[in-house]
């Protein structure tokens, strides 16, 4: 079984979106950046390890630290 969701086209770890889904506000901010953008985020994502880095991930981005 894949662990990706499709957004947009767009290949989304499942844990990415299950932590984008519980903010809306971080949900809407990543649907609105740029393709490049997201696919920035969505690599960092291969090397988290739990769901709390996950979710520092989804603050580090709405913080604008990445």
């Amino acid at each position: 079984m894949k662990d990706h969701n499709l957004v947009d086209g767009i290949e989304m770890p499942l844990g990415l979106g299950m932590a984008l889904a519980q903010d809306v506000n971080a949900m809407d901010y990543f649907a609105s950046l740029p393709a490049e953008k997201q696919q920035e985020i969505i690599g960092r994502t291969h090397s988290i390890q739990s769901k709390q880095e996950m979710h520092q991930l989804v603050r580090d981005m709405m913080q604008g630290l990445m």
